[in-house]
C-alpha cells in the first residue's frame, strides 16, 4: 500500500481497560514506521480503513511484532512456526487488571513479583508485566523449546533479561510444584489455561475460528483462502479434561502454596467453568474470591482470582 493509505487506523476496541493503549484501535502509520515489514501485510477494507487480514498467520505475527516494538519497546519478538500467537490487546488487559488488583490490596507497595504459568514461546505476560510496570517475573513452561524461544527474545532485550527468570516444569502433572521454590514469595500468578480437552476438539475449534474470520473479514483487493492464524502446541491449546480440569488442578495445588503467594489468578474462557471453580475454592477455604470481566468487542473473558489470607 502507498504511504497515504496508512493514515487510517483500525476501529475502536470497545471495552478494553482504560489504561490499555490499544483501546482506540491501531495506528498503522506509526506501527509501520516502527516496523516496516508490517506494511507488506496491510489491506484496505470496504469501509476505507487500513487493516490486516486476520486469517493470515504471517500478518498477525507481524502485527504483534510491531505492536510490541512500537508500544512497549520490546525488540525482535518472534515465535516459531506452530506456536500460539497471542492477541496483544487482551493480554495487555489482563496485566492492567492484575495491576489494579495488586494496588487495591497493597496500597503502599510498588514493586511486585509475578509468576507466569505456561508462558509459551511468546512469553507475553512476563514481557508485558516487566516492561509496563517493571515487575520481576518468573515464567514457567513444560516445553523446553518454548523457553528457548523466550530466551532468544530476552537476549535482544537486555533490560528485560534481568527482570525475567525462566523455569522448566519437569513434572507435567504439576503446576506450582518445582516452580515456586522454598523461601520464595510471589504477589500474583497469571495463567492462560489450555482451552480444549483433546487434539480433535482443538482442531475443530481452530477451523471454526478460521471460518468465522473468513466470514467476518471485510473485502480487499485480493481474495485469499483463510488459514489458521494462531497456531498452538499441545500444551498451549489442549490438555486432558480441558480448561475445567486444568483450573481444578491449579486450585487444588494452590492451597499447598497459600503462604508463598498473595493472589492466584487464571483466565477462564468458558463461562460454565466459573461456578465449579468458585465452589472448589470455597471448599478449600479461600478467604477472597474475585471474578473480573474483560471485554474486547463482543468477546468476554473472565479472570478468576483467589487468595487464602
Amino acid at each position: 500500500m502507498t504511504n497515504n493509505s496508512l493514515q487510517h487506523s483500525s476501529g475502536h476496541n470497545k471495552g478494553l481497560h482504560p489504561r490499555n493503549r490499544h483501546k482506540e484501535g491501531y495506528d498503522f502509520a506509526a506501527l509501520c514506521a516502527a516496523y516496516p515489514p508490517l506494511s507488506d501485510h496491510l489491506i484496505r477494507t470496504t469501509y476505507g480503513n487500513t487493516s490486516i487480514d486476520y486469517a493470515e498467520p504471517a500478518a498477525v505475527k507481524h502485527l504483534n511484532t510491531a505492536l510490541l516494538l512500537d508500544g512497549y519497546g520490546i525488540k525482535q519478538w518472534d515465535i516459531p512456526h506452530g506456536f500460539l500467537c497471542p492477541p496483544i490487546p487482551g493480554r495487555v488487559d489482563y496485566i492492567h487488571y492484575i495491576a489494579d488488583l495488586l494496588k487495591a490490596s497493597n496500597h503502599n507497595k510498588k514493586a511486585f513479583k509475578l509468576l507466569d504459568v505456561g508462558t509459551g514461546a511468546n512469553g507475553i505476560y512476563s514481557l508485558l508485566a516487566s516492561q509496563i510496570y517493571g515487575w520481576a517475573c518468573t515464567a514457567s513452561d513444560i516445553d523446553p523449546l518454548a523457553l528457548d524461544n523466550v530466551t532468544t527474545i530476552l537476549a535482544s532485550n537486555p533490560a528485560l533479561e534481568t527482570k525475567i527468570t525462566l523455569r522448566l516444569q519437569a513434572q507435567k502433572s504439576k503446576i506450582f510444584t518445582g516452580i515456586i521454590l522454598p523461601g520464595e514469595y510471589y504477589d500474583v500468578t497469571v495463567c492462560n489455561p489450555p482451552f480444549h480437552a483433546s487434539l480433535e476438539e482443538a482442531v475443530k475449534g481452530s477451523h471454526r475460528k478460521s471460518k468465522n474470520l473468513a466470514a467476518n473479514r471485510q473485502s480487499t483487493t485480493t481474495t485469499k483462502t483463510p488459514t489458521l492464524n494462531f497456531g498452538g502446541q499441545k500444551a498451549e491449546l489442549w490438555c486432558k479434561g480441558g480448561e475445567a480440569k486444568f483450573i481444578r488442578m491449579m486450585i487444588k495445588e494452590s492451597l499447598l502454596f497459600a503462604q508463598q503467594c498473595q493472589w492466584f489468578t487464571t483466565l477462564v474462557s468458558k463461562a460454565d467453568n466459573v461456578a465449579p471453580a468458585k465452589k472448589l475454592l470455597r471448599k478449600q477455604k479461600a478467604t477472597d474470591i474475585k471474578e473480573i470481566s474483560m471485554h474486547q468487542g463482543n468477546k468476554i473473558t473472565r479472570i478468576l482470582a483467589w487468595r487464602y489470607s
